[in-house]
């Protein structure tokens, strides 16, 4: 009996050193979240839930603050802000990292993926993680990816029924040069710009359009300023959250691992109010105003079949063993 007390005691005393070793492991931080988009946005909600999810793992000490808005800088001053330690984390559009890792490209090829499982099954499986694996020699890294939404067209001249619509159309684009060359091959004419400067252009008339998610169409009140919203669904987009890698190799192994858990969790959640925040999206620009229009399956095809050169040529730039597994990824999720 005496020597079961024992054990039960020695048990105890490593259940509480193990936990007071824990909470050791976990110090009082606030972390700076900074991102483009306003707080009624879905990446808004994200960071929300990523922040409830951390405060409780770590028993109130890991808090974040978040920047939304572009309150920290556009996509490539937090990113630099972020590679220089003074700015903690982001969740920046995946295509703002095609500068750094150029392989990020792959993720912006148009017309790629038609569906949201697709889109989740290959920024989730091995293409995702070996594109991750790219940033902490840049400074960053990543826990994931969220979602933006596939991107459509909106212009203050016509709608975009079929590739031709596109032609002479000033359109801003993110400074990308997959989306650059992809607009030019439709005989557009892109004009690449931060995003913050962007309502302005429109207002102004600088630019005949642009191309964004439905709900940051909504969010940023496009339709004040554009007429016409196409669904061209051509691309997917995807957020992807982002460290900052001086900030994450001071972090112990618990909070890193802390910090792991709170992103795959908020991940779901991110999604699905994304998702849902789309759809509805679509129903509100009209009732803004807005002349709305889909594309037929088959002008989808020909879109794709016209761009193709494009991403032809950029995956030849491209490192080839990960240019094969894209294609070899996207065979599998399109199945």
């Amino acid at each position: 009996m005496k020597t079961l007390i024992r054990c039960a005691l020695a048990t105890a005393v490593l259940a509480l050193t193990a936990t007071a070793t824990l909470a050791q492991d976990i110090q009082d931080r606030t972390i700076k979240f900074g991102h483009l988009n306003n707080a009624d946005h879905a990446v808004s909600f994200g960071v929300k839930r990523f922040a409830e999810l951390l405060a409780a793992k770590s028993g109130g000490k890991l808090k974040v603050q978040e920047f939304p808005a572009n309150q920290l800088g556009n996509e490539m001053q937090q990113q630099s802000a972020l590679q220089g330690g003074v700015q903690e984390m982001s969740a920046p559009a995946t295509t703002s990292l095609a500068g750094i890792v150029k392989e990020f490209g792959l993720v912006d090829f148009p017309f790629a993926v038609s569906t949201f499982d697709q889109a989740d099954a290959l920024l989730d499986g091995p293409l995702g993680q070996t594109l991750i694996s790219k940033l902490p020699e840049k400074g960053l890294v990543a826990l994931g990816y969220w979602d933006l939404g596939f991107r459509n067209v909106t212009n203050s001249k016509r709608a975009i029924t079929k590739a031709e619509d596109l032609e002479g159309l000033k359109l801003r684009v993110i400074p990308n040069p997959v989306f650059l060359e992809s607009f030019k091959a439709f005989k557009a004419n892109p004009v690449p710009m931060p995003f913050a400067e962007l309502y302005g252009a429109l207002e102004a008339k600088a630019v005949d359009g642009q191309e964004n998610p439905f709900a940051v169409i909504l969010s940023n009140k496009f339709f004040e300023v554009n007429k016409f919203v196409s669904a061209t669904n051509h691309v997917y987009a995807a957020n992807i959250v982002l460290v900052s890698k001086r900030f994450w190799d001071r972090l112990s192994p618990t909070e890193q691992k802390i910090m792991h858990e709170a992103a795959d969790e908020a991940r779901g959640y991110q999604r699905q109010v994304s998702r849902a925040a789309a759809q509805k999206a679509v129903g509100e620009l009209q009732a803004k105003g807005m002349q709305y229009n889909e594309i037929a399956p088959a002008e989808q095809a020909r879109m794709r079949a016209i761009v193709k050169p494009v991403t032809d040529k950029f995956a030849a730039s491209y490192d080839p063993a990960i240019v094969k597994l894209y294609n070899d990824e996207l065979a599998k999720v399109r199945k």
